[in-house]
């Protein structure tokens, strides 16, 4: 039990309190999120779980399970503190802007288990920034947008990754068997209950590219460039999220063709977005399938952040009996798939799919079952909480 871990990582379980916040998985709506646009993810009950209990000594401790590494700061320096550029920089960046919000940091024992794999697309980052801030605010009222905005910030102004807010907003406000539809400009939401009769999974191709961080912030320049283009045409157009499929043609024979893919990706993924939800709504599982092999082919060549081991997994990944559609998810160059499925072909999905991607790359993939969870907050039964062993297997 977490307890157990805490005990003997500080010598102490009294006044121990733990908070979670999930993960999650973008069915549909890939990089449209800082282009202001729309995005369809579910929450996981892959989680970062924080237990919290106040110091002793005026120092801010946390402990990383998974990487084995114990960081302590005095939390009167909190808010004077440099990116050390490893994982803490997510909960300090997130304390940063605690202060900065107006709360005060005492003096804390943090350890962390999770059980999000980093850097799979999944989202670690924003679960262990939005568990860390609900441990560092210790129970005090924050509005869940606040929340959501402050970890972005974190990610965005500390950590130093240009992000949306999909990820963050998802871990806050994500409902129990639904999808979360957000719009990402005025950063209002709807619940989209999914059909019956299917399941998704997500595959974990267990490689990152280094590219990831730098094209990421190519994709954002060159979404930039993309809109000074279309403005001179169409003054109104603030964002590639007032931009119709139409509107992009007409445009762009006048734009550079790199950029103009570019914005083709993010114009016809915002589309995609709506009529995926339709879909939903009158339980067509094909035509969502559909919609995702779509959205994939244009992350693959229009916006291209897919990779070879991406693109492997989804063309094998299509072409197993029961699989209705399968994309990358995530910001790319490596990390998951997520593959939709009628009810029923997991386990053949299962054993198809790691025999093919172990054929070809020598890698056994991990497979997790995306069930939609709820949003952050408080644990009450820690027993429900995973072990270190259930972690490891």
């Amino acid at each position: 039990m977490i307890l157990d871990a805490f005990r003997k990582r500080y010598g102490r379980d009294s006044g121990v309190r733990v908070f979670r916040a999930p993960g999650r998985v973008n069915l549909i709506g890939e990089h449209t999120d800082y282009n202001l646009g729309f995005v369809l993810p579910i929450a996981l009950d892959l989680s970062s779980f924080v237990a919290v209990a106040d110091s002793p000594d005026g120092a801010l401790r946390i402990h990383s399970e998974e990487k084995q590494q114990t960081r302590e700061w005095p939390a009167a320096d909190i808010g004077s503190l440099a990116p050390a550029h490893d994982w803490t920089d997510y909960v300090i960046g997130v304390a940063r802007e605690l202060v900065l919000a107006g709360f005060s940091i005492a003096p804390k024992l943090l350890l962390v288990r999770s059980t999000v794999p980093e850097g799979s697309g999944l989202s670690s980052s924003a679960a262990l920034e939005v568990s860390s801030a609900l441990a560092l605010l210790g129970g005090r009222e924050i509005p869940p947008l606040s929340l959501a905005k402050l970890c972005q910030r974190a990610e965005v102004g500390f950590v130093g990754t240009p992000c949306g807010i999909m990820d963050q907003y998802v871990s806050v406000f994500a409902r129990e068997h639904a999808a979360l539809r957000i719009d990402c400009r005025s950063l209002e939401s709807e619940a989209v209950i999914l059909p019956d009769g299917i399941e998704i999974l997500a595959v974990n191709s267990m490689v990152k590219h280094a590219l990831g961080q730098s094209a990421y912030k190519e994709r954002t320049e060159e979404c930039a460039a993309a809109v000074d283009a279309i403005r001179r045409l169409d003054g109104k157009v603030q964002s590639l999220r007032d931009v119709t499929v139409a509107q992009l043609e007409r445009c762009m024979p006048s734009m550079p063709k790199i950029i103009a893919r570019r914005a083709r990706h993010v114009v016809t993924e915002n589309e995609r977005v709506s009529l995926f939800v339709n879909a939903c709504q009158r339980g067509d599982v094909e035509r969502m399938g559909q919609l995702m092999v779509e959205s994939h082919v244009s992350l693959q060549h229009d916006y291209e952040v897919s990779s070879p081991e991406l693109d492997f997994l989804v063309d094998a990944a299509i072409g197993i009996d029961g699989v209705l559609g399968a994309r990358m998810t995530g910001g790319g160059f490596g990390g998951c798939t997520v593959n939709l499925l009628r009810q029923g072909a997991g386990e053949r999905f299962r054993a198809t799919i790691t025999h093919a991607y172990q054929e070809r790359f020598g890698i056994i993939p991990q497979i997790f079952d995306c069930r939609p969870s709820h949003g952050a907050g408080e644990v009450k039964n820690f027993e429900r909480i995973p072990t270190r062993a259930t972690l490891s297997d």
